[in-house]
């Protein structure tokens, strides 16, 4: 199995959620060991997917690097990562990427119409092997090793649509595209009142967001599933997941997990190289994984 890119350059216009102004993306190719490589054309300045570049996890994944910031990028993330694409330069030319509908299906169409191209190196996974936990009270997020990816993702929230809701997803391509990636993100009606006071949230509406007052959803054509909530969770989840950089193999688990839970697994991972192993995948052993990503 070989590292991937895109076969042509793709890009979209959409509107960022925080400023509420028309974005472009711009996807290209990049040679092998590239990475993901994020690129701002408004001001020149280029940001690695690491984790170190992680400056915010408050409300989004926001990478930076000299003082010029990247955000929401999960949701594009979570379909790059869900293709298994390796190699890849992220133009945008403002400081966040388009909120789209608020779920990943437009970048998944997006990459569809780039197609995948493989090149000539082999391609790199993170075999997952201890237990990882990050905890903070009843909420955590967890890695173990399994010989395949799955997410497991359980929420409470103390709202008569949502309450409790688990989902697991056992991964491959296609059933990321059907189970995940048209869910969106969602929000309370109170919180986009208090975030548009602070200058946030401007271009967030019920055209990119299920928004919910105190005892219902706003949105008049509903949910798209009964579990929207968590399953959009899990297409968080795969975006922060992303920063590794390299796809991995093993299980992902969470209570109630968040994107700054998410980027503290990361750097939990990644500080001893005893937790995994990188192996390069050629021969007969990576046909199932070859099955995932088809």
């Amino acid at each position: 199995m070989y590292q991937t890119t895109i076969k042509k350059t793709v890009e979209l216009v959409g509107i960022g959620l925080h400023k509420g102004s028309a974005v472009k993306l711009i996807l290209e190719p990049l040679k092998e060991n590239s990475g993901i490589v994020f690129y701002r054309s408004d001001v020149d300045v280029a940001i690695p997917l690491t984790p170190e570049n992680v400056v915010d996890t408050k409300m989004a994944t926001v990478i930076g690097k000299d003082g010029y910031v990247i955000s929401t990028i999960e949701h594009m993330l979570s379909a790059v990562y869900a293709y298994g694409i390796d190699n890849l330069k992220v133009i945008v030319d403002a400081d966040e990427v388009p909120v789209m509908d608020g779920s990943s299906a437009s970048f998944c169409m997006l990459l569809d119409e780039a197609g995948i191209q493989e090149l000539d190196s082999p391609k790199k996974v993170m075999r997952i092997k201890k237990d990882i936990t990050v905890q903070d009270g009843d909420k955590y997020v967890k890695l173990s090793p399994s010989p395949d990816l799955q997410y497991d993702f359980t929420i409470k929230f103390p709202h008569p649509v949502i309450q409790k809701q688990e989902y697991v997803l056992k991964f491959t391509k296609q059933s990321y595209k059907d189970e995940i990636s048209r869910a969106r993100t969602f929000g309370f009606l109170h919180e986009v009142q208090y975030l548009r006071s602070k200058g946030l949230a401007l271009g967030g509406s019920l055209e990119n967001a299920i928004v919910l007052d105190e005892k219902k959803i706003l949105n008049p054509e509903g949910l798209r599933f009964d579990d929207e909530f968590v399953r959009h969770k899990i297409l968080d989840a795969i975006g922060d997941m992303a920063l590794i950089g390299m796809n991995f193999v093993g299980n992902y688990e969470a209570m109630a997990g968040s994107h700054d839970l998410n980027h503290k697994l990361t750097l939990e991972l990644l500080k001893d190289p005893e937790n995994y192993e990188v192996v390069e995948l050629l021969g007969e052993k990576t046909v199932e994984l070859e099955k995932a990503y088809a």
